[in-house]
C-alpha cells in the first residue's frame, strides 16, 4: 500500500528524526562541555556550527545527485540531515551566546562572533559541496 501523505505526517519518519536529532544534540552537549566558552565566547558552538554546515552541505549533495529525495536517499537525509546534523548543530545557542555579549556591552565581539559564525557556515556548505564534487570525480576515474 502506498503511502501518500507528506513525510513530516507519517509517524515513523517523525521517530527517525527525533533519534536523528538525540544523538546530534547529546554529541554536542559533550563537545560544549569539554570545551567552555571563552570570555563569554563560544569556540565550540562556532565549530559545531561550521562542522555540521559542512556536512550537511557534503550530505545534500552526494544525495541530491544520486537520485530523486526517495526511499533511502529520504531516509538517509531525514536521520542524518534533519535529526542528527540538525540536533549537532544549534544557531539557537549562536543566537544567545550573541545576545549575551550584546547585552554585555560587547558590540564588537557579539556582531563578530555571529558574523564570522554565518560566514564561516556558508563557506564550509560550499566546502561541503565542492568536496563531493571531488569525490565524485574519484568515483568516475575508478
Amino acid at each position: 500500500m502506498n503511502d501518500e501523505r507528506p513525510p513530516h505526517h507519517r509517524l515513523g519518519r517523525i521517530g527517525l528524526v527525533a533519534l536523528g536529532g538525540a544523538l546530534g544534540t547529546g554529541l554536542r552537549a559533550v563537545l560544549t562541555d569539554l570545551v567552555p566558552a571563552v570570555d563569554g565566547v563560544s569556540w565550540a558552538v562556532l565549530g559545531i556550527n561550521v562542522v555540521g554546515a559542512f556536512c550537511l552541505g557534503l550530505l545534500l549533495d552526494v544525495l541530491a545527485r544520486r537520485g530523486p529525495d526517495v526511499g533511502h536517499r529520504r531516509t538517509v537525509r531525514l536521520f542524518v540531515g534533519t535529526g542528527v546534523l540538525g540536533g549537532f548543530t544549534t544557531y539557537s545557542a549562536l543566537a544567545d551566546d550573541t545576545a549575551r555579549l550584546l547585552d554585555a556591552g560587547r558590540w564588537a565581539a557579539g556582531s563578530g562572533y555571529a558574523l564570522l559564525s554565518v560566514l564561516l557556515g556558508l563557506a564550509a556548505v560550499v566546502a561541503g559541496r565542492w568536496t563531493a564534487g571531488r569525490l565524485r570525480g574519484q568515483e568516475r576515474a575508478r
